[in-house]
C-alpha cells in the first residue's frame, strides 16, 4: 500500500484551515531538557542580569549538505545572498514557497568546503531534504531529527550537543573556559574555544541581548561539557535555562519561531506537498487564535511581514524569487511590518484572574509560553473593528514585567498606537486537546519596538532579529 501523503490528508480534509484549526496533535514540548532548574522567572531575569546556559540539544532538528553541489543546492533554497559566504560563517537562512511564502527559517552553518549544516524546525528541514533527492544535484545529506517528545523511558540520543552561554557575563565565562581571553569572533562568524583540552567549535550569537556563544560537539561528550561549563560559570553567576523559560525569550528579542509554512496550496507546490508524508509535521500540526478564515493563504506571510526583507537578495536564482520581485513591483513587500505587541496589564490580569474568579473563563494564558498551537494566529483590530495585524507568539517576559506577543501590523500603524486584540478561539474554541471551554475577550495592546528588550536592540548586530532585519 502507498504511503498516505500531505496532499492525501489534504483531499480528505477538504479544506486546510479546517483540518489545522482541528488538529489533534496536542501541546507542543520542549524534549528532554527539565522545565526549570530553579523557576522561570530568576532564569528570564539571568539572561539579562548574569549568565545561562540553553541546551538547544534537543528541540531542533539538523540537517548536513555534503558535495561538489552542496553551496549551490543550499543557495537555491534561500532568499539570502552567498556572496562572501565562507567557511566558519553562518547565516539565518529563510526559505520560501514558489509563491514567495516563509516555509521556516534557522541557522545555516558554513562548516568546511563543500558542507554545511542547517539547525532549525522541521518544516525546513523537509524542504531541505526533498531537494536533496530531487535536484539531481550531486549531495549527499545526514538528518538527525529532534529529541522525542515522549521518550517513555527510552534512551534519547542526537549527533551533537548544542550550548549556548549568553548574557553580560558570558565573556568572563568564555575566558575562563578558554584558560585566557578568547580572541573577539565577529557576529555570526565561527571559531573554537579551548575546554577541557577539547578545540570545541562555537558560533558568536546572541539570543536575548548581550553576547555569547553557541557551543556544540559530540553528543556522547555533553554531560561532561555541561557539567564543566556550569562549575566554571558558578563565580559568574552562571544560571542553567530549563525549557520552560527557554521558549521565552523570543519575547524580549524578536524573533518568530513557528509561522505557518506556506506548503498547503498552489500547484508548483504539488510534488511537494506528494512527497510530505501524512506524519510530516505539515500534516499534524495546528493553527491556533482568534484569527478566523477559510484561505489558508490569509495564514501565510512573507519574509517582508516578518522582518527578513532585508536578507532578500535578487543576486541570485532561488525558488520563489519571481514571486518576490513581484511582491516588491506591486507595493506588497512594504504592506506590513513586524512589531512586539505590549499587552495591557489590567486586561492581562483579567484573563490571569478569570479561573479562580466567578463569571466568564477566558483562554487560559499560560507562563511564560501562552501559545497553544503549532501556529498561532490572533487577530488585532483598529477602533474600527478592521483587522490591521496578527498575534504569532505570545507569553510574559519577567524581565519586561508584561505580556507581549510578536507578531505584524499594516504599515501604517505607527508606534504606540494602542489597538485591541482578540484572546481566545470561537464558539467556545476548536477541538484542539489544548483548548479548553472558553469565551473570547478583547485585550488592549500597544505597538512598540521589536526586539522589545532595550539591551536587544543595542546589542544585536544590525539586520537580526529586528525590525531592519
Amino acid at each position: 500500500m502507498t504511503q498516505r501523503s500531505l496532499e492525501d490528508v489534504l483531499a480528505a480534509a477538504g479544506n486546510p484551515v479546517r483540518m489545522l484549526r482541528q488538529s489533534q496533535i496536542g501541546a507542543y514540548v520542549y524534549p528532554v531538557v527539565p522545565s526549570e532548574f530553579t523557576n522561570w522567572r530568576d532564569e528570564q531575569i539571568a539572561w539579562q542580569k548574569t549568565a545561562v546556559l540553553y541546551d538547544q540539544t534537543h528541540h531542533m532538528a539538523e540537517m548536513t549538505v555534503k558535495g561538489p553541489d552542496a553551496l549551490k543546492l543550499m543557495s537555491m533554497l534561500t532568499i539570502n545572498s552567498f556572496n562572501g559566504f565562507t567557511v566558519n560563517r553562518a547565516k539565518q537562512m529563510v526559505p520560501v514557497s514558489h509563491d514567495g511564502y516563509v516555509i521556516g527559517d534557522g541557522i545555516l552553518f558554513y562548516l568546511a568546503e563543500n558542507e554545511l549544516l542547517f539547525v532549525g524546525r522541521a518544516p525546513t528541514v523537509n524542504w531541505i531534504e526533498f531537494h536533496c533527492k530531487t535536484s539531481g544535484l550531486n549531495v549527499e545529506y545526514i538528518r538527525d531529527d529532534r529529541s522525542p517528545s515522549a521518550p517513555y523511558g527510552k534512551a534519547v540520543s542526537r549527533r551533537h550537543y548544542r550550548f549556548q552561554i549568553q548574557g553580560p557575563n558570558a565573556k568572563q565565562i568564555i575566558d575562563k573556559l578558554n584558560g585566557g581571553p578568547m580572541a573577539d569572533v565577529k557576529f555570526f562568524h565561527m571559531d573554537v574555544i579551548h575546554i577541557k583540552g577539547r578545540q570545541v567549535r562555537c558560533l558568536r550569537h546572541g539570543m536575548a541581548g548581550a553576547p555569547g556563544l553557541e557551543l556544540w560537539g559530540p553528543y556522547a561528550e555533553a554531560e561532561e561539557m555541561r557539567d564543566h561549563i556550569m562549575e566554571v560559570g558558578r563565580e559568574f553567576g552562571l544560571v542553567r535555562v530549563g525549557s520552560r523559560a527557554y521558549s521565552s525569550n523570543t519575547f524580549e528579542s524578536g524573533w518568530i519561531p513557528s509561522p505557518l509554512p506556506g506548503v498547503y496550496s498552489g500547484e508548483r507546490m504539488k510534488s511537494y506537498r506528494q512527497w510530505l508524508p501524512a506524519s510530516s509535521y505539515e500534516a499534524t500540526g495546528s493553527i491556533a487564535g482568534s484569527f478566523v478564515s477559510d484561505n489558508i493563504e490569509d495564514y501565510y506571510t512573507t519574509p517582508y511581514d516578518l522582518g527578513y526583507g532585508p536578507f532578500v537578495k535578487f543576486d541570485h536564482d532561488f525558488i520563489g524569487r519571481e514571486a518576490l520581485e513581484a511582491m516588491v513591483k506591486s507595493g506588497r513587500a512594504g504592506a506590513r511590518r513586524k512589531v512586539t505587541f505590549e499587552w495591557n496589564g489590567e486586561d492581562l490580569g483579567r484573563i490571569l484572574a478569570s479561573p479562580v474568579m466567578p463569571g466568564q473563563n477566558y483562554k487560559f494564558f499560560d507562563l511564560p509560553n501562552a501559545n497553544y498551537g503549532s501556529s498561532s494566529f490572533d487577530k488585532v483590530c483598529n477602533k474600527d473593528g478592521k483587522v490591521v495585524g496578527s498575534s504569532m507568539f505570545t507569553g510574559y517576559s519577567h524581565n519586561e514585567r508584561c505580556g507581549l506577543s510578536l507578531g505584524w501590523v499594516d504599515a501604517n500603524i505607527p508606534e504606540n498606537e494602542i489597538l485591541t486584540l482578540t484572546w481566545g478561539e470561537e464558539n467556545g474554541g476548536t477541538s484542539k486537546p489544548p483548548v479548553e471551554r472558553h469565551v473570547q475577550t478583547e485585550v488592549r495592546v500597544r505597538v512598540a519596538a521589536v526586539p522589545y528588550s532595550r539591551a536587544a536592540r543595542e546589542s544585536y548586530a544590525e539586520g537580526w532579529r529586528t525590525r531592519k532585519a
